[in-house]
């Protein structure tokens, strides 16, 4: 039987940075499993620099980072990015992240909406004290992947989040979102839901961080990418469709503004990769 394909959703040119990196994803402890989607590790030591880019999903990660480059191992914070992430990789590195589930952040800074920190990057001592110097040593130095996952649940464990069913509400909204794909503008999200649109707006701003909006675009980019990557002579007009576009034009446009280059001239450089 042929191994399960690895999900490398809104990754640009997923075979690139995987034959330069080691990459993989892990479960974190099971009583974080609600508010955490993923534990997600790279590891490098390259020749010449290479750029990896990213089409983020809705979600705040916390990271912890050694570059050989950059001196001693730290942690940052980085919530939904607005646009397309793309970080340098030079010399020797690591990156321990732990990926919240759009909507599973607020409990853990429950003071300020998520919106508070979209589009930012900063040290996350500024937003967990026990985030300091020797934390990112525990989870950054251990060879082993299982030393350094179990790094990452004992810190994410002692911060023990108080209940919040809105987060709740709001990380079950986003899945719905994200599998269900007739749902194609947010007046239909309101309406299976029975709320209005504003409150849905309230809802996502305080625990998603961006809007339903901008959720729904983002998971249909999200697919398009995926689609570009793995299928040959693909039908733009009809995925534009599938999507819930009104026509290919805007498609287009949504493309190109989050990758930078319109799907025809993508999909060509992404066979030969």
């Amino acid at each position: 039987m042929a191994a399960p394909r690895r999900d490398t959703r809104g990754i640009v040119d997923p075979a690139g940075l995987l034959t330069r990196v080691r990459f993989r994803r892990h479960r974190p402890a099971e009583p974080l499993r609600r508010h955490v989607e993923t534990y997600w590790f790279i590891d490098w030591d390259l020749p010449e620099p290479y750029a990896s880019h990213v089409v983020p999903h809705p979600s705040v990660n916390l990271t912890f980072q050694w570059d050989a480059d950059d001196g001693p191992p730290y942690g940052e914070l980085t919530g939904v990015a607005l646009g397309l992430f793309t970080r340098k990789l030079t010399g020797q590195g690591r990156v321990c992240g732990a990926k919240f589930r759009p909507g599973g952040f607020r409990p853990y800074a429950p003071d300020v909406p998520v919106s508070h920190w979209t589009g930012r990057a900063l040290p996350a001592r500024d937003v967990f004290p026990r985030a300091d110097d020797a934390t990112a040593r525990s989870v950054v130095t251990p060879a082993d992947d299982l030393d350094r996952i179990a790094a990452l649940d004992a810190f994410l464990l002692s911060l023990d989040p108080a209940p919040d069913p809105r987060a709740d509400h709001a990380m079950d909204l986003v899945q719905h979102v994200r599998t269900d794909r007739s749902l194609r503008r947010v007046t239909d999200l309101a309406d299976q839901e029975g709320v209005s649109v504003r409150l849905l707006q309230r809802l996502f701003a305080g625990y998603v961080g961006v809007s339903p909006k901008w959720v729904i675009l983002r998971y249909r980019i999200h697919e398009a990418l995926e689609r570009a990557e793995t299928e040959e002579a693909l039908d733009w007009p009809s995925l534009a469709a599938d999507l819930g576009y009104a026509d290919q034009a805007h498609l287009i446009r949504d493309f190109k503004a989050t990758i930078g280059v319109p799907p025809t001239a993508y999909a060509p450089a992404s066979a030969k990769r």
